[in-house]
């Protein structure tokens, strides 16, 4: 798409939607991560602003935009931590994610933590194939060695070793079943006529 911008004769005139020296128009990189995050193909975006914005974005265009948030991402994994979180919930979900033009289900495992002015904050996010007590050692060792140094009590499954991961890392914390395995697990035990489903 050409641009033609007005000329005045002390060139105060600033763009709106294309600032000067720039080559795209301002949200235009929000929008096609807002797009390639609902599993949208670079081919599949470049029509949609074609369709939008009579606007031609090329599939390499897409890609250098998408690739340039990896960066970010890496920083943000890496990212120091505070040295304490009361509270830590250790678990696991499931999201739809497109890989190899299909969509499959991937397993996210989360550490979502409570900060000492009570606010909820995700100290990391993992991407694994399989959960098991060595993947969490693993995990909890990763948060000590970017500065958590302590947390007072971890919100977890029922996962075989589990335990035994938490406390070669953090050996002071307190234990805490997550209340949808309580529930699960307290299900489990009583007879079937008796519970109400």
């Amino acid at each position: 798409m050409e641009l033609r911008t007005p000329r005045d004769r002390d060139g105060s005139f600033e763009p709106q939607l294309v600032k000067k020296n720039k080559t795209c128009i301002i949200g235009m990189n929000n929008q096609i991560l807002a797009l390639y995050a609902r599993g949208m193909t670079t081919r599949e975006i470049t029509s949609v602003f074609k369709e939008m914005y009579d606007a031609d974005v090329s599939p390499a265009l897409i890609s250098k935009i998408t690739d340039a948030v990896i960066d970010q991402v890496v920083e943000w994994q890496n990212r120091p931590l505070d040295a304490i979180y009361p509270i830590v919930y250790l678990d696991c979900i499931v999201l739809k994610v497109r890989q190899d033009s299909r969509v499959i289900s991937k397993a996210v495992f989360l550490a979502l933590g409570i900060n000492l002015d009570g606010q909820k904050e995700l100290p990391g996010m993992w991407l694994a194939e399989n959960e098991g007590a060595k993947f969490w050692l693993n995990v909890l060792t990763e948060l000590k060695n970017r500065g958590l140094n302590d947390i007072l009590i971890a919100c977890v499954d029922g996962l075989k070793g589990f335990p035994e991961a938490i406390n070669a890392v953090y050996p002071e914390t307190q234990l805490l079943l997550c209340i949808v395995h309580m529930v699960r697990n307290s299900l489990r035990l009583g007879r079937g006529k008796t519970i109400k489903r």
